[in-house]
């Protein structure tokens, strides 16, 4: 089993905030499918407890998907210089990192949750891992990895309907068959600005503004980006009486700047835990 020494993690809020929709909780660890693996984590205060069915640089993997070696106490009080009202929100969200994930499971798994509730995100990722993603032992258990594009290039409509996709069934098409005919392509992204990046994603059926935030923060540590939803809306109403999506990205972009959507992630997880 490795252990890895960690500082300002919680382990319980990070997996748990709504980044990632395939964890199981079991005991005081998670079972968590990442791209290539199965992971079992487990904290005790400054430890971090890991085990997989694939050791292999286990250690980075893990380092680099938690988000280990980022500074958050530095962007912690670069947030409070800009707006000291925001150290309530800080203090509980304190340990919070933001995971990095896969690039192509992050983007058809935010195209998954627009207008949609977590139990059934989760549900409709599964399906398309087992229809579509390698099969995984893990102490003694079966587990699917998330499909690349690749593996589901034959992937049909229908077929994605079937797995419960609902009406993104068609956006889901769309974009596996843009990636395989080179059309759309996410390590692109990597080149672009922010702006431009919003713009390139924002060109897909199924991806707005919200979405393509969520997918640039989760798969490529684009900080300055505005995942507004109904809970930082409640959040920026009740502190703020700011009400509208462009209000509170004026507010963010002006008090946040490039630490926008930390300062964001944290409103969502106060109120939602508030609630």
């Amino acid at each position: 089993m490795l252990k890895i020494k960690v500082s300002n993690l919680n382990l319980k809020d990070t997996i748990t905030c709504g980044q990632i929709f395939r964890f199981i909780v079991d005991g005081d660890s998670y079972i968590v499918v990442l791209k290539d693996r199965i992971v079992r984590l487990k904290q005790d205060k400054d430890t971090l407890y890991v085990s997989s069915n694939n050791e292999e640089n286990l250690e980075d993997t893990i380092t680099k998907y938690l988000d280990l070696n980022r500074d958050y106490k530095k962007i912690n009080d670069e947030l409070l210089l800009k707006n000291p009202d925001l150290l309530d929100s800080i203090n509980k969200s304190n340990g919070l990192k933001m995971i990095q994930q896969d690039k192509f499971e992050t983007l058809i798994s935010y195209i998954i949750s627009a207008n949609n509730r977590v139990p059934m995100i989760s549900k409709v990722v599964d399906n398309i891992s087992k229809k579509y993603g390698k099969k995984v032992i893990f102490e003694g258990k079966e587990y699917y990895l998330f499909p690349n594009a690749i593996d589901m290039k034959d992937c049909t409509k229908e077929d994605l309907r079937s797995l419960k996709t609902g009406f993104r069934d068609e956006y889901i098409y769309e974009i596996v068959n843009k990636i395989n005919s080179n059309e759309f392509d996410l390590e692109n992204i990597d080149k672009l600005t922010t702006e431009e990046a919003l713009n390139y994603l924002m060109k897909n059926k199924g991806i707005g503004q919200k979405v393509a935030s969520c997918i640039l923060l989760f798969a490529y540590s684009r900080f300055d980006v505005f995942p507004i939803d109904t809970w930082v809306k409640k959040y920026m109403l009740e502190n703020y009486n700011i009400k509208s999506v462009k209000e509170i990205k004026n507010y963010s972009e002006e008090h946040y700047g490039q630490n926008s959507a930390i300062a964001i992630q944290y409103m969502f997880h106060t109120m939602r835990n508030k609630q």
